[in-house]
């Protein structure tokens, strides 16, 4: 049998040998002899790629038609006008859209790392901007603050100052050493990858190479290695797969290489990116996340485990994002026809009112309104006496800071006109 013969019956997945040695082989093959023809046929297609392992031996990955097919995909719905949902380009909803992905990414993001927080007090802690009141709520703070300066980012360059500032960012007083935040690891600070039973993953590099990997980390990021084109997107997955498995630091590792390829993704024109989250599908099933790193490391280097996974991630967050707002959408239009009468309320307003229709005993203040909305403190002021001036929020006060909770008649003065 011929090696593109074996490639074209290997079409449907790209299996490491952990799972083909469980699927039935082509005719007159044994599951060996398959994978013996198969690995050839990979390194036949293999490119390279500057990420080399510990022992100097370099990484690379297979073109394998599905890339082909995701990646267009990834074109047309991250990158292109072509069905953009209006919620995120109309000037009214976008930033509220906006917010809501980014606190989405923060939160599922410190999940992965071990944050023990529910969803409710994580939003809570991200739309108050309250002090944090441990390490998992600090972690999720951290997270969303250094997504937003990663959107004022996406036009310059990264460099081993940049990423450090960013690491400093994202751990900042959510590490047993504070001063590990904003360095690389030290030679006495062994790092391993490893589960609770001691078995060892990954073993990274020794932390006097890191300097020098951050140097050519992030010469691949801003496109001058290597020699020719790579498709942005997969320049995107790669850097997350290389901080991942440089792991240059003593924690916040996962959540530094997620955060790059967010980065990279905005910086290369997938704007829509910005309102989607990865984290968000990964704990859906970490293992497979885990699993596609360590089927890299243990097929001779060969990112297209990690490539196919992260593919697939980056087309379900962008499906989830058209399904949520398909969903807000929907439930949006139910709201105009019940609350027919508040057309003198401005979007922040409504926003405001339709959430408290659905959580009467929440409280708002002007802090949090202005969060929720990126405005100056003046207009969420405005927005939020005005709606307690038409007797639809009741004010009072917590020591000089003014509260605001949801009327008790609320939906009879909805049916009314709140303009009187």
């Amino acid at each position: 049998m011929r090696l593109n013969e074996v490639g074209s019956q290997s079409q449907s997945s790209y299996l490491h040998w952990d799972e083909l040695r469980f699927k039935p082989p082509p005719a007159g093959l044994s599951p060996q002899d398959w994978w013996l023809l198969l690995k050839l046929w990979r390194r036949s297609q293999a490119q390279v790629v500057p990420l080399r392992d510990v022992g100097g031996r370099s990484f690379g990955w297979v073109p394998w038609h599905k890339i082909t097919e995701a990646l267009h995909r990834i074109d047309v719905g991250l990158g292109g006008t072509m069905h953009t949902p209006e919620a995120v380009t109309h000037p009214e909803t976008r930033d509220r859209y906006l917010i809501r992905s980014l606190s989405e990414e923060a939160i599922t993001s410190s999940l992965l790392e071990g944050a023990v927080v529910t969803r409710e007090v994580a939003k809570q802690l991200i739309r108050t901007r309250r002090p944090a009141r441990d390490k998992s709520e600090r972690m999720i703070l951290n997270n969303y603050l250094t997504m937003r300066k990663i959107r004022d980012l996406q036009k310059e360059e990264i460099t081993p100052a940049r990423v450090l500032e960013l690491h400093r960012m994202i751990t900042d007083e959510t590490l047993d050493d504070p001063k590990a935040a904003g360095r690389l690891r030290k030679e006495d600070e062994r790092i391993r990858v490893m589960d609770e039973e001691g078995t060892v993953f990954h073993d990274p590099p020794p932390a006097g190479e890191l300097k020098e990997r951050m140097k050519m980390m992030c010469a691949f990021a801003n496109g001058k290695t290597p020699d020719g084109f790579l498709h942005p997107a997969l320049r995107a997955i790669i850097l997350h797969f290389w901080l991942a498995y440089d792991h240059p630091f003593v924690d916040g590792n996962g959540r530094m290489a997620r955060a790059l390829f967010y980065w990279s993704m905005l910086r290369s024109g997938y704007w829509l990116c910005e309102f989607i989250s990865i984290s968000n599908v990964i704990l859906k099933a970490p293992v497979q996340y885990y699993k596609a790193f360590l089927h890299a490391e243990t097929d001779d280097n060969d990112v297209t485990y990690f490539i196919v996974h992260q593919l697939d991630v980056v087309l379900r967050a962008t499906e989830d994002l058209h399904q949520y707002i398909k969903r807000q959408t929907q439930r949006m239009n139910a709201l105009r026809s019940r609350l027919s009468g508040i057309d003198v309320l401005n979007h922040r307003q409504r926003a405001l009112v339709e959430h408290a229709l659905g959580h009467p005993d929440s409280e708002y203040t002007i802090d949090a309104h202005q969060a929720s909305h990126d405005v100056v403190y003046q207009t969420a002021r405005s927005d939020l006496l005005d709606l307690e001036k038409r007797g639809l929020l009741h004010k009072y006060k917590v020591g000089r800071v003014m509260h605001f909770r949801p009327a008790k008649d609320l939906d009879e003065k909805l049916a009314g006109d709140p303009g009187e």
